[in-house]
């Protein structure tokens, strides 16, 4: 019997290394094909949950956050587009931070209409790539009709608190369990594998997994 694995992907739309890791679990998921099924879901996680609706400079922002100056945020940003590159991402000029929250509630939404994945992707193609706001409810309609949700579904969410409660409860239960890093990657509700890992890894972490599921 194939071994199924349960995986949450615990990360923000803002987080650079969550579009690293999520191309290499993906990697690693397609290389596994065959021996384990996959069952995967995105759950909030928000980096800067304070971040007020007209943003702020990325540059500042990571500079106070982080105590970097600039010359090492240059090279941890090209570290990051080589990472990314590394996997099939492209990672652009990303000016701004932005707060995520409403991009939260639709992904919860997305997830009950089947798709979250991608959805996901390409909020995370928007940001990094291309600069846009993730905030922004002109951006998450347009991403919502280009990934096949229904525009004015996806409005009245928007533009109502729904969902709000659903992605606070779930923010505030992984940051129970210990999670304040992202990307974080909880296999089977038990197994919790932190950081923007290679391919290799994820790949050599889900067959043990999948082994000892089966063994058990």
């Amino acid at each position: 019997m194939t071994p199924q694995l349960k995986i949450d992907f615990v990360s923000d739309v803002a987080c650079p290394w969550c579009a690293v890791g999520l191309n290499a679990l993906e990697r690693a998921v397609e290389a596994l094909a065959g021996e384990v099924q996959v069952e995967l879901h995105f759950q909030p996680f928000e980096l800067n949950p304070s971040m007020a609706p007209e943003g702020e400079d990325a540059t500042e922002h990571l500079s106070r956050k982080y105590g970097l100056p600039p010359a090492q945020l240059d090279r941890n940003r090209q570290a990051i587009r080589e990472r990314g590159a590394a996997v099939g991402f492209e990672f652009g000029e990303r000016a701004r931070v932005w707060n995520t929250f409403d991009a939260h509630r639709l992904l919860h939404w997305a997830g009950l209409h089947g798709r979250q994945r991608e959805l996901k992707h390409a909020l995370l193609k928007a940001y990094h790539t291309h600069a846009q706001n993730p905030g922004a409810h002109d951006v998450l309609l347009r991403l919502a009709g280009e990934v096949g949700l229904d525009v004015e579904a996806a409005r009245a969410v928007l533009e109502s608190d729904q969902f709000s409660r659903e992605v606070r409860e779930l923010e505030a239960r992984y940051q129970g369990l210990g999670i304040h890093s992202v990307p974080s990657v909880i296999v089977n509700d038990r197994h919790l594998i932190q950081g923007a890992h290679p391919k290799e890894a994820f790949e050599q972490a889900l067959r043990q997994i999948a082994a000892e599921s089966s063994a058990g």
